[in-house]
């Protein structure tokens, strides 16, 4: 996959981009977690969701946020990142002209920021949340949620509290038309260790499930074969 270098709001941002090899395919955005605890596009969970969106077909980047790699700029605690992510988007939409649709991933902090994306670009018509930081941030911009998707997190998450993560999930089912899938993985902490595989199946799940409910959503390719 080959290193890419755009432009964002505060300077050149580093990244990597996978093109599908499907006629206009559809888009997704990965995003890494927080910059001040380690987090980079080279972390393991967002690398294997990176993967998974390529096996499914779409075109896919990861990108370091500013100040991160060789990504210039400094750390803007939230309003600069949301930026970086939709300058991301930006230029993949003008590579990809005719991409029918956008879905947009991340982990911990990166969710946070995918989930602000969410409510401004009406092009993104999913989510893939994975241990958003719902103790850390306000996540209150979700009113209303304007996607479906998924929000997933570690049964013995060592960072978020259960039940900081509960009351968003109760918060976002009162709102009619939004079917949230929220998840647990088994015996997985913060970061997943020994369970990203169990994580990345149950992506996969949610995606087919999208997919059979009319969601726009590119066959699971291990479905597919």
């Amino acid at each position: 996959m080959p290193e890419i270098i755009f432009n964002g709001p505060a300077g050149r941002l580093e990244g990597r981009y996978h093109h599908s090899k499907t006629p206009n395919a559809p888009l997704a955005l990965v995003l890494h977690s927080d910059p001040e605890r380690g987090g980079t596009m080279n972390n393991r969970i967002t690398y294997m969701m990176f993967q998974a969106m390529k096996d499914r077909g779409f075109s896919v980047l990861r990108f370091n946020f500013r100040g991160v790699g060789n990504s210039q700029g400094v750390f803007d605690r939230g309003e600069g990142e949301l930026s970086d992510a939709a300058c991301a988007l930006d230029w993949m939409q003008e590579l990809n002209k005719n991409a029918p649709y956008v879905w947009v991933g991340g982990f911990s902090f990166g969710a946070w920021i995918g989930m602000q994306l969410l409510m401004r670009r009406p092009e993104i018509e999913g989510f893939l949340s994975v241990a958003p930081p719902t103790h850390q941030y306000d996540f209150s911009f979700l009113a209303p949620c304007p996607s479906n998707g998924l929000i997933i997190r570690g049964e013995r998450d060592d960072f978020i509290p259960e039940e900081s993560t509960d009351k968003l999930i109760e918060k976002l089912a009162e709102q009619k038309g939004i079917d949230i899938d929220y998840r647990s993985v088994g015996g997985a902490n913060h970061f997943f260790h020994d369970k990203t595989d169990d994580l990345i199946a149950h992506i996969h799940d949610h995606m087919n499930k999208a997919e059979l409910s009319g969601v726009n959503v590119p066959v699971d390719i291990k479905k597919a074969a």
